[in-house]
């Protein structure tokens, strides 16, 4: 009799279920409920993120076809289209929040020595947002446009392993810049922004809590030079210097001295000017700092195309970022294991094991160390980057 469990077992078995009974008993999640628990639900929604399961119907009818295996996988209670509908609609979304950061925590300990190419020992974030539509008559609470509904997911991500390590969602409408307001601030850590988010009240905020930003200009900045450094322009820099601002809004905003450096982009044939707070590292470094930038946005790519976060379960608002939290606590608990058993494979081939072995009764290790053709996987290049390493 073959008594291991099977693999997506041995995948929640890397839960830390008592941090999730806290989180339950704080939103009070399990009162009242007999028959399916918080803890069902998770298991359930977790069990569609990892076999690409698309709508309720899917996930029960899977289910209820490995019925006898159920409570071996973690589920206690009785699966249904009912009772997962209701526990999306009613069971507070800030239970799985607070989980997912609990696994947050943990894989940014475990990737925090990570070589992200820079020799920096400060922590360094990639902040931007990308926006999931949604149908304005399903979703009447996600107003975006006139006939559109959208959510928008702003995220900042720690290079270190690529983990999300702040996460807000807002409906379509709001502004990004907005959200700079909301963000932790890490005093020595660097913050790398795209240039929708210029806001130099913001901007100096980050200066005043000893934060460094690097963000590109904007074409219509107003300033004066106050002094040059040279640089060396067989590497593409143009120019390094320190500059005031002179406009009438952004001095009041920002009335220190901020250091700007030109590169010139060979690749694309483009002239790019960063603006930082920060005068000690090289120039060059500032604008590989900035380089850095495309990793939240290959962040975005592959979520969206390995995570079911653009069709959802429920309507409601509540379903919608209980389902978000959920595919981003899996997210966390794949790089986890991942690292913890030293595995080669890249995170997409993982997933798409995972996928299809979900009832198998292999051994992790086995079941990864056995599989080598991945190059036979038909697959962007850019998805290869998240863990592959």
């Amino acid at each position: 009799m073959n008594t291991q469990p099977s693999v997506f077992a041995q995948i929640m078995a890397f839960l830390p279920l008592p941090e999730f009974r806290k989180c339950v008993r704080r939103y009070r999640g399990d009162y009242r409920v007999r028959k399916f628990s918080c803890l069902d639900q998770f298991f359930c929604l977790a069990f569609a993120q990892l076999t690409y399961r698309e709508s309720l119907r899917d996930i029960v009818s899977c289910l209820k076809a490995v019925k006898s295996r159920l409570y071996h996988m973690g589920i206690r209670g009785r699966v249904s289209r009912n009772n997962l509908a209701n526990a999306n609609e009613a069971r507070d979304w800030r239970i799985y929040a607070d989980f997912a950061k609990v696994l947050i925590a943990e894989a940014r300990r475990l990737y925090r020595d990570e070589d992200i190419g820079l020799e920096l020992k400060d922590t360094i974030y990639a902040f931007d947002s990308t926006t999931i539509d949604l149908c304005l008559s399903l979703f009447p609470w996600a107003r975006f446009r006139k006939r559109k509904g959208a959510i928008k997911l702003h995220t900042l991500l720690d290079l270190k392993g690529s983990i999300p390590t702040f996460i807000h969602i807002t409906e379509g409408k709001t502004h990004d810049v907005r959200i700079l307001d909301d963000l932790p601030l890490e005093p020595g850590s660097f913050y790398i922004l795209d240039r929708g988010y210029l806001d130099f009240s913001r901007l100096y905020t980050f200066h005043q809590n000893q934060a460094f930003f690097v963000i590109r200009a904007k074409s219509n900045l107003q300033s004066r030079r106050i002094s040059s450094q040279p640089v060396d322009k067989t590497l593409g820099l143009t120019s390094d210097q320190r500059i005031a601002l002179t406009g009438l809004k952004s001095k009041a905003d920002y009335p220190d001295a901020i250091r700007r450096v030109r590169f010139y982009d060979r690749e694309n044939d483009r002239y790019l000017t960063f603006l930082t707070n920060n005068f000690l590292l090289p120039a060059l470094t500032i604008a590989k700092l900035y380089k850095l930038r495309w990793e939240v946005e290959l962040f975005f790519r592959w979520i969206k195309q390995n995570l079911r976060i653009k069709s959802f379960y429920g309507t409601s608002e509540n379903a919608v970022r209980t389902q978000i939290w959920v595919a981003i606590t899996v997210y966390a608990l794949v790089a986890i294991i991942k690292k913890k058993l030293d595995l080669k494979v890249p995170l997409y081939t993982f997933l798409q094991i995972l996928s299809i072995m979900a009832f198998e009764k292999t051994p992790l290790n086995q079941l990864f160390t056995e599989t080598n053709d991945h190059e036979s996987m038909a697959v962007d290049r850019n998805q290869l980057l998240l863990f592959n390493l």
